[in-house]
């Protein structure tokens, strides 16, 4: 039987937050702990949606933090799905942060986090698959398969040889 399939749009989540001076280093910037605390909030509620299923982190890609986002600045985190797999499936999160009164609006960061659907007892279970409508969002579904591979490899759970998606990028034979 062939698995259902959900759209990105399906599984879109919003979610706006203000920094605050308890969310700040000695430098009145966001802690990187608390926005990976509100990124991995928001992409889990993305999986839930996508999957219809209770989700469990499985890893974070590279978070690189391109600007620092200030004391009273809003932060604004979208997430969707972009690939799914047998039970695992990839949400990529785009974050912004506007200073309203100076306003000036920020894309300070970007990620994809892994997630596997399990049930009541912690087992994996099987998930939609993703269909991509836009453009974009079919991009982000062919290069879903090469990040899984390289996550994969660096996990030590694929050889490098069998990363056929990853051959062509790294001239392997």
């Amino acid at each position: 039987m062939a698995r259902k399939k959900k759209h990105p749009k399906d599984s879109f989540v919003s979610m706006t937050e203000l920094v605050l001076p308890n969310d700040t280093n000695t430098l009145n910037n966001l802690m990187g702990g608390r926005l990976m605390h509100w990124m991995d909030i928001v992409s889990a509620i993305a999986g839930q949606k996508h999957c219809s299923s209770i989700v469990v982190t499985a890893s974070v890609d590279n978070i690189s933090f391109r600007e620092p986002i200030r004391l009273g600045d809003v932060v604004t985190l979208r997430a969707k799905a972009t690939r799914a797999f047998n039970s695992s499936v990839e949400i990529r999160i785009d974050v912004d942060a506007e200073n309203i009164p100076a306003g000036k609006k920020i894309a300070s960061h970007s990620a994809y986090f892994t997630f596997v659907a399990v049930d009541a007892n912690g087992t994996p279970v099987e998930i939609p698959e993703v269909e991509p409508e836009t453009e974009e969002e079919m991009e982000l579904y062919k290069g879903a398969l090469r990040r899984r591979q390289l996550r994969l490899i660096l996990g030590g759970r694929m050889k490098p040889s069998e990363a056929h998606e990853l051959k062509s990028l790294f001239d392997i034979k």
